[in-house]
């Protein structure tokens, strides 16, 4: 069998000290995040990329081997495994390469060529299998199929009995895995992608329309155009072909096959290997193509959405101030939430100020109101239905008065999923879904990443085609993306509900219940050693934890740092060093860059890690997102309809797909940055050159308000 850690090696190009130690980590029930921040000493330092490839990898490779195990065990109980045969299998890499070889020996239904056996036709099949060398003499095919007519076996002539064999061999080259791992390559890199609208479908009527004659090679095709040819055809819009020369085929499969110049077998083996691969090989492996390229599409597209989603919970927080939270509506009024500084719901108002001209008004008052008494210093308004209309209305109250807070349109894809949701139901059980969706909105202005964790990641609306990809890779992926980010930014113990502490590392749902029932119960945290009093978290939970929690204003400043508990007591000598009181540590940046750190080096705690704690040291607490920054809409545009081309416009990138950027200009339709329009040189990733949350200026190209479209330049 394969030596597994040895292979992972090599592919990763990593040392094998480091495959080993972090297969052992995690196989201990140690997190991605945990190993990458904490464990820096024992894997070389591996980050959480390496360490997911690497978990991956060997999870690939581990079912690779336990399915070989399966496969020879099979095998070898047909009396039929040979050396070499199983040499092949155990050295096999991949997963299909497997399933070749397994392909002659798997149980099947009622074949033809298992028919023609039952008539006993298998003896005149290898006859004519033994004149296919090249010493082979003449001999009539007639003559040798007329002895197996059989009345009793329903062959009624010598034709039926050579069709037979015929299907034998047939059966036989359409399991050769050799020669189905060269036309699978063929179709990989010499097919073509054709597709088609169906009649039923005039031109100008499908969102489909570009498919309408397109072609792409097999192996260029985008993975954006590989799904939306696959939705099309679910649909039932789009027919799509494989097309290849089958020449090509043909030629291939006699010059591999036929040995024989004897014109008569020859013959017979060209009919036999043209039906073998039209009726037995054809359509298997244009499916395994297909197969292939979703699989790859898939992956591409759960990139994109997991780069997308990073950025956006990774998104600057505007901070915990008290703000004012707004859900926009024409006909059923503006909702208006109230929140402190630690996001907790204070007041609701609903005012109507797209109506008549005395509601405006009485809105307005409201509005001033509310800020004066809660000392607003943030105003977060959704941008859906009635947004920028609100935001105008907002703007014209605030230009009335002394003191103005800091105004944002906030996007609020899936608000109204968290509105209906179970976890919106228990945290506000008696408030309406629309006052829900307010706070949520709010919540995200002041914290994104704390709000968002809530909501389901496909329904934030970051993805393309992620209700067309392999859902259980979608959902492991997102949910180790918002692991990382959260893990990343850190959570403050006293403040995050529980489904924030659920994504911390090592915190079950059960736990993150239990830290907030505790914290109900006893009040704030005031060190992270009270962790070990919640149920269920037992000792490898909290080393696990320890690190990423925050508590601010406790006991011990180390507890609002990144600095694990395991490591205080090197902070602590540190400070006796310095002659530093503990709490002063975090105030002398110059004298921590002074210190030599190989004098603390342990067996434990390495150089790496105590790099991380000086680094840590010298900016206690610090946020790592950017600073936040906001876009400001250009008055007067609202609609689609008020856009003109050449417009100049601030907006913000809502989601970055293979082929651009879509991006918010207060329009309520995003518009379209192409690829061939984000900068002034060749672009190859668009991600290279936006993120989603970034504030950019664009220029109008193109507007189609019957389609709604738009087409936008970030070129100069």
């Amino acid at each position: 069998m394969l030596n597994i850690p040895q292979l992972l090696a090599d592919e990763l190009s990593l040392q094998p000290f480091q495959i080993k130690n972090a297969l052992e980590l995690l196989n201990e029930g140690a997190t991605v995040p945990f190993v990458s921040r904490y464990r820096k000493e024992r894997t070389g330092e591996m980050n959480e990329i390496q360490l997911r490839d690497l978990s991956d990898r060997y999870s690939y490779l581990t079912e690779l081997e336990e399915r070989k195990a399966s496969i020879l065990d099979a095998i070898a109980s047909q009396g039929k495994l040979t050396d070499e045969l199983q040499a092949k299998i155990t050295s096999c890499l991949q997963k299909n390469e497997l399933e070749d070889l397994y392909l002659p020996y798997k149980a099947k239904r009622r074949t033809r060529a298992t028919i023609a056996r039952e008539k006993n036709l298998e003896p005149l099949a290898e006859f004519i299998k033994s004149l296919n060398n090249r010493n082979a003499k003449s001999a009539s095919l007639d003559q040798e199929a007329a002895k197996y007519i059989s009345e009793e076996k329903k062959v009624k002539n010598a034709e039926e009995a050579l069709k037979g064999a015929s299907d034998i061999l047939a059966e036989s080259v359409a399991e050769k895995a050799d020669l189905r791992a060269y036309l699978r390559d063929f179709l990989m890199n010499s097919g073509v992608f054709v597709s088609t609208i169906k009649d039923d479908y005039p031109e100008g009527t499908t969102k489909f329309e570009m498919y309408r004659k397109y072609t792409a090679r097999v192996k260029d095709i985008p993975p954006h155009n590989m799904l939306a040819l696959f939705r099309g055809e679910t649909e039932g819009i789009l027919k799509v072909e494989l097309d290849f020369d089958e020449s090509v085929v043909t030629d291939y499969l006699e010059y591999q096959e036929i040995k024989t110049k004897v014109p008569e077998v020859r013959q017979f083996y060209r009919e036999m290997l043209k039906d073998a691969f039209n009726r037995l090989m054809k359509t298997s492996l244009i499916s395994e193509v297909r197969a292939e390229k979703k699989n790859f599409a898939d992956i591409e597209s759960i990139k994109t959405f997991e780069n997308n989603l990073r950025e956006l919970l990774l998104s600057p927080p505007a901070g915990m101030q008290p703000t004012l939270a707004i859900d926009p509506g024409f006909r059923t009024g503006c909702k208006v939430a109230v929140l402190s500084e630690t996001a907790q719901f204070l007041e609701y108002q609903a005012v109507f100020p797209h109506q008549s001209q005395k509601q405006r008004e009485e809105a307005a008052n409201t509005i001033k109101k509310l800020v004066e008494k809660y000392h607003i210093q943030l105003i977060a308004i959704g941008n859906g239905t009635a947004g920028r209309e609100t935001d105008e209305f907002v703007s014209e109250v605030l230009a009335k008065m002394s003191r103005q807070p800091i105004k944002v349109m906030v996007n609020e894809s899936g608000a109204s999923i968290y509105s209906a949701s179970e976890v919106a139901g228990k945290e506000f059980p008696d408030l309406d879904v629309t006052v829900r969706g307010a706070i949520s909105i709010g919540r995200r202005l002041q914290d994104p990443l704390a709000e968002l964790v809530k909501i389901d990641p496909k329904s934030i609306g970051v993805g393309q085609y992620q209700h067309d990809v392999d859902q259980k890779l979608l959902k492991k992926n997102l949910d180790e993306t918002v692991e990382s980010c959260v893990n990343y930014v850190g959570v403050d113990l006293n403040t995050a509900s529980k489904e924030l502490l659920t994504f911390v590392s090592g915190i079950t749902p059960t736990v993150a219940q239990n830290i907030v029932t505790y914290r109900n119960e006893n009040g704030a945290f005031k060190n992270r050693r009270q962790l070990k009093k919640v149920a269920k978290l037992g000792l490898k939970a909290f080393e696990q934890a320890a690190g990423f929690l925050r508590i601010r204003d406790g006991e011990n400043p180390l507890d609002n740092t990144a600095v694990h508990p395991e490591s205080y007591g090197v902070v602590e000598a540190i400070a006796q060093d310095l002659g530093i009181p503990l709490k002063q540590t975090t105030q002398v940046a110059e004298k921590l860059k002074s210190i030599n750190i190989q004098k603390y080096v342990t067996d434990k705690i390495g150089e790496p890690t105590l790099r991380d704690i000086i680094s840590e040291l010298e900016k206690p607490g610090r946020d790592p997102r950017e600073q936040f920054k906001y876009a400001s809409f250009k008055a007067g545009i609202k609609e689609i309809r008020d856009l003109e081309v050449g417009m100049e416009l601030e907006g913000i990138v809502t989601n970055v797909a293979n082929f651009g950027a879509f991006v918010d200009i207060g329009v309520h339709q995003d518009g379209l940055v192409h690829i061939s329009q984000l900068a002034d040189r060749f672009v190859s990733d668009p991600k290279q050159i936006v993120k989603v949350g970034q504030v950019v200026k664009v220029r109008v190209m193109e507007v189609n308000e019957k389609l709604k479209r738009i087409s936008l330049s970030m070129r100069l």
